[in-house]
């Protein structure tokens, strides 16, 4: 039987996670290099690996394309050590006890000209708190928000959460102007935005245009537009950098770098994971034993050094060697089960295509757990397709790349959303009572040193289950042309242009 749920609180671990230097949007941040001069150049050709599965609702994925494009941005945003720093609010302090943040709001406008007011962004705010399903962001959270005067508002939780500043900076909380919102809750990004660029035309999956937005209180955008293409496969996405078809290349596969140009290519260390989820619910992976066994089946090293060609190290936990302060903190996992013979066992592991190297990664992965006596089936999909599905329970494993700071740039949070009885993004299908207490223990604590260490212990807490096995840490290639200036390489992997990406 299932345990009780329990609503857990996510916070924010503040002090540096990463280190590096990308700019914001507006340029708030350090710029990047080259990114000086104000001529205007051509539109920037983007390809995106992940096409909108949404229609660009906010609420899912498809938010982390609008920001990526510089369309949507949140009161807050992340500097590259983890930091809040403002966005849409120009500052903000506690109240209540930490029930409640009050946000000063900046002077700025919507991309359809309207003021963006504090009854636009308090209803923005209670619309995204309401959604269904949860917001990963808000896992475990109660929000309400309210508007205060001329030029802010009340941001409040059920229980104190010192760290909203952070949690308000992902791109799934982002705000859009009153007419962007539906009755029927849907939400349309077209002109309805903040940033320095608006969204004109989709096509479907497959494509999106974007102008410069020109009232945008961050400065002008150096580039005239953007027109953005989907591309899912890998190889055509580095062939389109390749022929001068796109000048940015998100998502290059380890296979294409050799044929590439190399001062085309940028690596970017990112605190981005692949882990085998395992269900822990129903199939043969809901037996401990058996997920011993396909834990000791499988060796990392194999994955990190012919898959990724050196571009990814082996798993050691939830947290990778990105966060620096992880390695000294470590804590082994007490209780695992002890493995059993598989015997035969049939279980279906399911990845999606959309990042290169996954297919690949679940077919060394198929080879291994045969060899220890598990018969293996693979289900490689489409993003779109796949996601759904994962989610419900409808495989037996699951390989998955996630960035563990990209919905809060909290590490607590994602323990919060993938591995609680309330996670909204639960794939290993898991409820722990032990779990559910190390994650609520982590995410009450505001020292920064303390909180370190209860993240860590929530994680050999998660590990002793083996509803997830780490499997490598990874970096992530990016191909920018010569003539290009200014591209973000973000660490949360949010941004890619900002008002001095040009060309």
């Amino acid at each position: 039987m299932r345990l009780p749920r329990r609503r857990l609180i996510a916070g924010l671990l503040l002090t540096p996670f990463l280190s590096g230097c990308f700019a914001s949007p507006a340029g708030g941040g350090a710029s990047p290099a080259g990114s000086s001069g104000s001529s205007e150049g051509g539109r920037l050709r983007v390809a995106l690996a992940f096409p909108p599965t949404e229609n660009f609702s906010p609420y899912g994925d498809d938010a982390y394309q609008l920001s990526r494009l510089g369309v949507s941005e949140g009161l807050t945003q992340l500097d590259a050590n983890g930091t809040a720093i403002p966005a849409l609010a120009e500052s903000w302090s506690t109240e209540n006890g930490g029930h409640s943040w009050l946000f000063t709001l900046r002077d700025a406008k919507f991309q359809d000209g309207s003021e963006v007011t504090p009854d636009a962004v308090a209803s923005a705010l209670t619309r995204a708190a309401q959604a269904e399903p949860e917001l990963v962001a808000l896992s475990g959270v109660k929000l309400t928000a309210k508007a205060v005067g001329d030029n802010q508002v009340r941001v409040s939780t059920e229980t104190p959460d010192p760290v909203l500043p952070l949690r308000l900076s992902s791109p799934r909380l982002a705000v859009f102007s009153p007419k962007a919102y539906t009755n029927k809750g849907t939400v349309n990004p077209v002109g309805t935005a903040t940033g320095p660029f608006q969204l004109k035309q989709i096509t479907g999956d497959t494509a999106a245009s974007l102008d410069r937005f020109d009232g945008y209180w961050g400065g002008r955008a150096q580039a005239p537009g953007i027109d953005a293409t989907f591309i899912a496969d890998g190889t055509a996405r580095a062939n389109a950098l390749r022929t001068g078809q796109a000048d940015i290349a998100e998502s290059l596969p380890v296979a294409q770098l050799a044929a590439l140009d190399k001062a085309t290519v940028h690596e970017k260390p990112t605190a981005r994971n692949v882990v085998l989820h395992l269900n822990t619910e129903s199939g043969p992976f809901a037996d401990p034993a058996l997920r011993a066994a396909a834990r000791e089946a499988i060796d990392t090293s194999v994955l990190a050094n012919t898959v990724y060609e050196g571009y990814a190290k082996p798993g050691q936990g939830i947290y990778g060697p990105a966060l620096t302060w992880a390695a000294g903190k470590r804590i082994e996992p007490k209780g695992r089960a002890r493995a059993t013979h598989p015997n035969g066992a049939s279980i279906t592991i399911a990845t999606y295509s959309n990042r290169p190297e996954l297919p690949e990664v679940a077919q060394v992965l198929q080879q291994q757990l045969q060899k220890a006596g598990f018969k293996v089936k693979l289900d490689v999909r489409d993003v779109a397709r796949f996601e759904g599905d994962a989610l419900a329970g409808k495989f037996d494993a699951v390989v998955y790349a996630r960035n563990v700071l990209s919905d809060t740039g909290d590490p607590v949070s994602v323990l919060a959303s993938d591995y609680t009885c309330e996670g909204s993004n639960n794939q290993s299908q898991l409820c722990d009572k032990k779990v559910d207490q190390a994650v609520a223990k982590a995410a009450s604590v505001t020292d920064a040193v303390q909180r370190q260490d209860a993240a860590m212990a929530a994680e050999a807490a998660v590990l002793a289950t083996g509803a997830v096995v780490p499997l490598v840490h990874m970096k992530i290639a990016m191909g920018i042309a010569r003539p290009v200036k200014g591209t973000l390489m973000d660490p949360y992997e949010r941004l890619v242009v900002g008002t001095g990406t040009r060309r």
